[in-house]
């Protein structure tokens, strides 16, 4: 690399700083200024100077070995020696997907260290892995929603070669990788983006300041900023889809929405690589938009996380009432999510004091992306407490074979299917201490609007907050962890070999249950999967039961007659008729 290149529309003078030189750059057309400079070889550090300022990471940086303060460093992505040329990927709807966060997937935190854990995810039968994001952010630890330099892979990881060292053995084990990008906003620690152009406008509010500029003056080349960053992971680091998070916050009244540029460039590049590339969305508008072809009006993101299946599961296994929680708690609400994708199609919610969402019944499940925990519902708690903290094994295998016998595309997250002990905290890393305190405040105000006791709430910068949150990998060999992960196994499997299971088509599942009586059944075909949520064992009608098999049972619960199915108390079945 000899040309650098950067885009500044407003400065007068750009300068390109390598060590102790300054070169003088040229302007050049669409605000981009340009330099040749033999001596920004791979390996070599190097920042910008705007109209004589202080020296400021490059904007598109690939690497960041000093943090998101100090100078860019020179990548050739082409000198890494990959070894999946012939990895094409699967298709999204016979998708497993495990989220992890590399920093507590394993006691080293790095994108090497997770590789020694990947054999691990094979002999659970998952095919992708979500990496929370990696994007450099402030500190050596924290959940990476604050990065700053976006297509720079953090260097507490392990840096950009890192990254393509895990990328590379997932494939070789057959397992895609999805990165979780961050486009609403940047981080408070770090973002020197807006000195070099309009990135932000005042002309829209979101929950992080001033929104990023999408669709006022100067909006194009930000646009091509985050687009480019998407082609970037997909195309230099061999990644297989990118989960964005949380969409609803990114503003853009433009004809051709950023989603939907975003998805065309990306299915784009998938036609030009010739393997599967994917676009899953966060949203919590339950908006079939966001999922539905540009050509009836929609964006074409290829699956959207459905926050209801998760919200009306994890409120009927926990009785939770918080905040969301407040909409849920019905098997009504179960069974609405299975069969209709979303339960606030267009009704009133009442947590949001108005009607809410918009039908998506004709989607195929394969659009959404089911779980029962994840990184937000798991840490946006007070203590971090996973699902197995607050309820007994039988309904954390009762959640498992819902999530994973479901029309959608089921996603575990990290340590889930052991029942980890760990819990998962909020954990950052910020060195200026009035920031500190503030990201302190501001978690103790959340999580009190949410209705939570804060007296004990860990402390988000303490060191000890985020080794707490790591998962401790030799319980899995001890009960009651041994029971349940071989049980998410065994569903799994099951999935995988049952056609019926990876059916997603509209109407594929239909559920029964019992309110008062606490049992639930979902018809998935000839396969039932019957679950007693009660703490008495209990006969759950079954329909046509004569000849039966049995195939699945958590802990030897269930007794298939021709009269019916009795199961104990907070146990799960899956019959095949």
């Amino acid at each position: 690399m000899s040309a650098l290149r950067v885009w500044a529309p407003g400065a007068q003078r750009v300068e390109v700083v390598i060590g102790a030189r300054r070169l003088e750059m040229t302007a050049g057309a669409g605000g981009y200024w340009e330099v040749d400079a033999p001596e920004a070889a791979a390996g070599v550090d190097y920042a910008f100077a705007v109209d004589g300022g202080e020296p400021l990471p490059d904007p598109r940086s690939a690497w960041q070995p000093g943090g998101v303060h100090r100078a860019s460093r020179v990548v050739d992505h082409g000198a890494f020696a990959w070894t999946d040329a012939k990895w094409r990927g699967g298709p999204l709807g016979a998708a497993v997907i495990y989220e992890l966060h590399v920093g507590t997937f394993t006691p080293r935190g790095t994108f090497d260290a997770a590789i020694e854990r990947l054999d691990h995810l094979v002999e659970l039968g998952v095919t992708h892995v979500e990496l929370m994001p990696v994007a450099e952010f402030p500190g050596d630890h924290g959940w990476g929603y604050d990065g700053v330099d976006l297509y720079a892979p953090h260097h507490a990881y392990g840096g950009p070669d890192g990254l393509k060292r895990l990328v590379d053995a997932c494939h070789e084990r057959g397992l895609a990788v999805i990165l979780d990008v961050v486009y609403n906003h940047l981080g408070p620690s770090g973002s020197y983006v807006a000195r070099f152009g309009p990135y932000f406008t005042r002309r829209h509010v979101t929950p992080w300041g001033e929104a990023v500029n999408l669709d006022g003056r100067g909006s194009d080349e930000v646009r091509r900023f985050f687009c480019d960053n998407a082609i970037a992971w997909l195309r230099d680091y061999h990644l297989d889809g990118l989960r964005v998070d949380a969409v609803h916050a990114i503003i853009d009244t433009s004809a051709v929405h950023f989603l939907e540029q975003l998805a065309a460039e990306v299915h784009a590049l998938e036609a030009r690589l010739g393997r599967h590339l994917i676009v899953i969305a966060e949203s919590d508008l339950n908006d079939p938009r966001v999922v539905r072809a540009p050509e009836v009006g929609g964006y074409g993101m290829d699956a959207q996380w459905n926050e209801d299946f998760h919200h009306a599961l994890y409120a009927m296994l926990t009785g939770e009432r918080r905040g969301y929680y407040a909409d849920f708690g019905r098997m009504a609400d179960v069974a609405a999510a299975i069969e209709r994708g979303f339960v606030y199609d267009g009704c009133y919610s009442r947590y949001r004091g108005r009607a809410h969402g918009r039908p998506a019944s004709d989607l195929p499940g394969h659009r959404f992306v089911g779980c029962l925990q994840n990184h937000d519902q798991v840490g946006n708690r007070a203590r971090g407490e996973r699902l197995g903290h607050l309820v007994s094994s039988g309904l954390c295998a009762i959640g498992a074979a819902l999530v994973v016998t479901s029309p959608f595309v089921p996603m575990l997250f990290q340590g889930e299917e052991w029942g980890a002990s760990s819990p998962f905290l909020y954990f950052t890393d910020h060195s200026e201490p009035e920031l500190a305190e503030a990201v302190r405040n501001g978690r103790r105000a959340d999580l009190a609007a949410f209705g939570w006791d804060v007296g004990d709430v860990p402390d988000p910068q303490a060191r000890e907050t985020f080794e707490r949150s790591k998962l401790v990998w030799a319980e899995r060999e001890r009960e009651p962890h041994a029971a349940l992960l071989d049980w998410h196994r065994r569903l799994i499997r099951l999935r995988q070999t049952s056609p019926v299971l990876a059916d997603g088509r509209p109407g594929s599942a239909r559920v029964r249950y019992d309110e008062e009586a606490r049992w639930l059944v979902v018809e998935r075909g000839p396969l039932a999967v019957a679950c007693n949520l009660g703490g008495q064992t209990r006969d759950v009608p079954v329909p046509g039961l004569a000849g039966a098999r049995l195939l699945l049972a958590w802990q030897d619960g269930a007794r298939v007659a021709s009269g019916g199915l009795t199961l104990a108390g907070a146990s799960v079945a899956v019959i095949e008729r």
